[in-house]
């Protein structure tokens, strides 16, 4: 909104066009929904207090978390609403990009929504069944993946970008549907599994759609994607805003969800986040990119894969408990090692994401 109406104060005086660059775009997304995180968080966990819309704790958990029960939940709605807002104030809303990816990251917010509706307010401890939850996602993934195959004006949009070889891709065809569908579905439950401790899915999330938004930059940059070898995707670089404002909105909640957190983001957050980087890899054509910078979340997803697996065919646990956080936790690490050291991981996998940029 604020963008055009930049374009009628330019008409009047050229020192607003600076609102036209990206990069200024950018800072003042991630000020906005900074800004809208600080004002609105405290209200919101005030008023979760307050209904006594708190998280419950499995018994099957480490035992330190039972001291967490009825910290206030859901707070990945704070997140939602300072992005979507940011978003629409900052971004050039002709883009479709843009279009995709926030309507992709409402439609799994809503998901997240009911399910934690039903299990903090309605008392379901089983919340939206599995089976309704993966149809919705579903739904969703196919028919963003089946909008953007359709609305396809360059090859390099369907194509698959193998990193690290200057001239390797793979055309997909129809393929490409089935494809961003299990993207944008697998990362969304793989944040999920990930939101265990206080701020561990929040910050390798920041992390990432970092990474992520400098692709969207320079791959929307038609000299600087040259240069490097990576698809030129002119929409893209509108992205940058999307990411600016998922940074800020993520450090605000942060300030609140920090050990020990004041409140939790709940499936509203987590799915919501997971689905917009999957949705973000996928525009962006760095998919491979994204399995290396967001390999916690891959390990997390993983661990729970590998032990369900070997209890059912050797009736033997591999880990002490999964996702793989808890596993530490009950060797005796401290929540707080937990995080820090699975955002240092984070931090060195982003950075060997964006070396592929010079390893072409």
């Amino acid at each position: 909104m604020l963008f055009y109406f930049a374009d009628y104060l330019h008409a009047l005086d050229g020192g607003f066009r600076v609102f036209h660059y990206l990069t200024f775009r950018a800072i003042l997304a991630v000020l906005t929904s900074l800004l809208i995180s600080f004002i609105i968080g405290p209200v919101m966990i005030r008023k979760l207090s307050r209904n006594k819309i708190g998280q419950s704790i499995r018994e099957l958990g480490p035992q330190s978390h039972y001291e967490k029960a009825g910290t206030p939940t859901m707070g990945g709605a704070l997140i939602l609403v300072a992005i979507t807002i940011t978003t629409l104030l900052w971004a050039d809303l002709s883009n479709r990009y843009i279009w995709v990816i926030l309507l992709v990251t409402l439609g799994y917010g809503v998901i997240g929504f009911i399910d934690d509706y039903r299990k903090v307010i309605k008392g379901n401890s089983d919340g939206l069944s599995a089976r309704s939850k993966y149809l919705w996602q579903s739904i969703i993934g196919f028919a963003a993946a089946l909008f953007l195959f359709k609305t396809a004006t360059l090859p390099a949009e369907t194509q698959l970008i193998v990193p690290f070889f200057k001239d390797v891709f793979f055309d997909m065809g129809w393929f490409y549907v089935v494809f961003v569908y299990f993207v944008i579905v697998g990362t969304s439950n793989a944040v999920n599994l990930t939101d265990g401790l206080d701020g561990l899915a929040i910050m390798p999330t920041v992390m990432v759609v970092t990474g992520l938004g400098v692709f969207a930059y320079l791959s929307g940059h038609a000299t600087f994607s040259q240069y490097l070898a990576i698809p030129s995707l002119p929409h893209a670089g509108e992205l940058v805003i999307f990411c600016a404002a998922l940074v800020g909105a993520g450090l605000g909640f942060l300030w609140f969800n920090t050990y020990p957190a004041m409140v939790f983001m709940g499936d509203v957050g987590a799915l919501a986040l997971g689905a917009a980087l999957g949705t973000l890899a996928v525009l962006v054509r760095q998919e491979i990119v994204l399995v290396i910078m967001g390999g916690v979340f891959v390990m997390e997803t993983l661990s729970v894969m590998i032990q369900v697996l070997s209890f059912k065919l050797t009736g033997k646990r591999v880990f002490r408990m999964a996702p793989i956080h808890h596993h530490f936790e009950l060797k005796g690490w401290p929540e707080p090692r937990v995080i820090v050291r699975f955002w240092i991981i984070t931090v060195i996998l982003v950075l060997i994401g964006l070396a592929t940029l010079k390893l072409r």
